[in-house]
């Protein structure tokens, strides 16, 4: 769905200048220019959710901002089905994002003078659909995001959580290919943090968008990536799946974010195996079965009750490995 390709982003009075001399001398910053993003490539599945992470100043909300054109790249490609964001003109741009891209904003960018109703539908009106049209989808989009109800109700009458569900909804209200989120909880309370990743979750789980999640969390990185990215000084350190990170960080950079990390709840039966290189035995045909999606953390209660060894199971039901007790408990040490 999204390729991004070398992208550079540097800011200074001669970007290009800047970008050859480090393209020549790699080891040297170029003098009064900022490089936020160096070199950076990748690529989002369709239905997927990428996460970007990285303490402030890595980079990552410019990358963002680069993939919408907020902030033209210095150098690079961004593909999207093929199509290259950085060569179209202000009308294609436009286009583009009034169809096939939203983005979440960490500071909610509500219009404080429209109901919760006209904000649902602001993107519909710049589309130019009718009032009936863009209302009819506002109310259906207020309701998914769980503010039925509210929707008459004025920006500072509601919590930051309403907020947020807010420019959730009119993110996608126009119904995008693409969703770009900003750091969108890093706002809000702890425990209304936590709602809301579980309500994107929900929807992601209905709507299945592709989805790029820029974050400051590993917690939270971890909860919602199905890939995440780890920046630095506008590079990708790593890139893999949670459990890749967690099991095989690249350096002591990624090893400080994974230290802490909930193992039970990133590992799953499938890795487990995967990393298991003895033979398996599958003729007790009463093993008991798990899916390899099955988490440690789900896993337990069962090696708990029982010494039988478990059986592995993928999407098309044939088993690909057998845990116990020990395998279990040595993936959580």
């Amino acid at each position: 769905m999204l390729t991004c390709r070398n992208i550079w982003k540097i800011f200074g009075p001669k970007p290009q200048k800047a970008l050859a001399e480090m393209i020549n001398q790699p080891t040297q910053s170029p003098t009064n220019h900022v490089v936020a993003v160096r070199d950076v490539s990748f690529e989002v599945k369709k239905g997927e959710t990428f996460v970007v992470m990285g303490l402030s100043g890595s980079g990552k909300s410019t990358l963002i901002r680069c993939i919408s054109r907020l902030a033209d790249p210095t150098s690079g490609e961004v593909l999207v089905e093929g199509q290259d964001v950085l060569k179209m003109d202000e009308a294609a741009l436009r286009e583009f994002r009034r169809h096939r891209i939203s983005m979440v904003f960490q500071n909610f960018g509500l219009l404080p003078h429209r109901r919760v109703v006209d904000n649902v539908a602001f993107g519909l009106e710049v589309r130019g659909e009718s009032q009936t049209e863009r209302n009819t989808t506002a109310m259906r989009m207020i309701e998914l995001v769980g503010l039925k109800g509210w929707e008459q109700h004025y920006p500072k009458q509601l919590s930051g959580g309403m907020q947020q569900r807010v420019g959730l909804a009119r993110a996608l209200a126009v119904d995008p290919e693409i969703m770009l989120f900003d750091e969108p909880f890093s706002a809000l309370d702890p425990l209304i943090r936590s709602e809301m990743q579980d309500e994107l979750l929900r929807l992601q789980a209905t709507l299945h968008k592709t989805s790029i999640f820029i974050t400051h969390d590993f917690a939270e990185a971890l909860k919602l990536g199905d890939h995440i990215a780890i920046m630095k000084n506008g590079r990708f350190v790593q890139m893999g799946t949670p459990a890749e990170l967690v099991l095989n960080p690249a350096d002591d950079y990624v090893k400080a974010f994974v230290k802490d990390a909930p193992r039970a709840k990133v590992l799953t039966a499938g890795v487990l195996v995967k990393m298991q290189k003895a033979e398996f035995k599958t003729q007790n045909a009463e093993l008991r079965r798990v899916k390899e999606t099955t988490t440690l953390e789900q896993l337990m209660p069962l090696v708990a009750e029982s010494d039988q060894p478990i059986a592995v199971i993928n999407s098309d039901n044939d088993v690909v490995g057998v845990l116990d007790r020990t395998a279990v408990l040595k993936a959580l040490a």
